[in-house]
């Protein structure tokens, strides 16, 4: 989408960038000459990245083990980052965590388990990385991707609606109170990007073939990662110096058909919900 070179000299640090749509952004990133700092709890899969988009492109790839949740882990990864490349200008707060449950059968650790890394590794991440910036007097780039469902709410995955809410509410904000520092603050709210681990956990054993969600989509089709790739990269880069505060949805007009993105898994029995939790218990 954009012009070779339109992300050169640009630091970009992504949450939850060694797999699904993090890698897909990152590697865009680094083809529009970024240098890209990715973190996650998987130290191997970050290294396999790195190995993997280092060999290809002239730009590079930083891989720091972190676990969003733990602040000492996310000031470890931006200092790390710092005496790597001297500065970060984008943070792309990516990582989540997810599951589809009746609310009742939750417990208030399955909430923690959600909320603490959607949205207070986002805070954990922001907040630190933001004073930086600000002690600094440097410019900064937030772009955090939360979902359709932040606004709308949606049944059987309220606590990822419930954090990612949250995420959409701090974007906005920060939005107008850190423009005075030059640091902005965007959102993309994706409709169904399917990627192979997330969806797998979401919806386990044939459940993702019998809900097939691209037929809830107006346009047919689930989203392409190069579209949301296409769009993170804009956001980031120079163009879009006057979007602030903005969320942006990439859905198939999805949402504007039928607001929950998870709202239709009222046709699965209890019995199937045992199965499904046994499952990702096991996982």
């Amino acid at each position: 989408m954009l012009k070779e070179n339109s992300l050169v000299d640009k630091v970009i640090l992504v949450t939850g960038g060694g797999s699904g749509l993090g890698k897909s952004m990152v590697k865009y990133f680094l083809e529009l000459g970024a240098n890209v700092v990715i973190t996650s709890r998987r130290e191997e899969v970050l290294n396999d990245v790195a190995k993997e988009f280092n060999s290809k492109y002239e730009s590079e790839v930083f891989p720091i083990a972190c676990d969003v949740r733990k602040i000492n882990e996310v000031e470890n990864v931006i200092n790390e980052s710092f005496k790597k490349f001297g500065k970060i200008d984008c943070l792309v707060n990516n990582a989540a965590g997810n599951f589809i449950s009746p609310t009742e059968r939750l417990s208030t650790r399955a909430f923690d388990a959600v909320i603490d890394i959607v949205l207070k590794g986002t805070i954990n991440f922001t907040l630190t990385l933001g004073k930086r910036w600000i002690k600094d007097k440097s410019e900064g780039n937030i772009l955090n991707i939360v979902t359709t469902y932040s606004w709308t709410g949606s049944g059987y995955v309220v606590p990822s609606a419930c954090a990612k809410a949250g995420v959409l509410s701090m974007t906005r904000s920060l939005a107008v109170e850190w423009a005075k520092y030059k640091i902005r603050s965007n959102a993309i709210a994706p409709g169904p990007f399917p990627t192979k681990g997330a969806w797998d956990r979401l919806l386990p054993g044939d459940l993702k073939d019998k809900l097939d969600l691209s037929k809830k989509v107006p346009v047919g089709r689930v989203g392409e990662h190069q579209e949301l790739s296409n769009l993170a990269a804009y956001l980031l880069s120079d163009y879009s110096s006057y979007i602030n505060g903005e969320v942006i949805t990439i859905d198939g007009a999805e949402w504007l058909k039928g607001a929950g993105q998870f709202n239709h898994l009222e046709i699965i029995t209890d019995q199937m919900w045992d199965m499904f939790e046994m499952m990702r218990k096991k996982k």
